[in-house]
């Protein structure tokens, strides 16, 4: 849910997200919709795209900077 609502915050599209990550926009999708679960590497990508930290996107934390 934290990938959908930064996304949206920021005004990116799901198409120009995975343009700028190298992926698909279904992956994308998947992504925001709990149908599929990041690896490591896809969360390190998100993290560092968005300027957040990992225990952030996946809910640990309700602190975006706490690394």
């Amino acid at each position: 849910m934290r990938l959908k609502n930064l996304r949206k915050e920021r005004g990116i599209s799901q198409l120009k997200l995975a343009l700028d990550l190298n992926m698909n926009q279904n992956s994308i999708s998947r992504y925001e919709n709990e149908v599929r679960e990041a690896d490591y590497a896809t969360l390190i990508k998100f993290a560092d795209y968005f300027n957040v930290s990992i225990d952030y996107l996946l809910e640990r934390t309700d602190d975006p900077r706490c690394l």
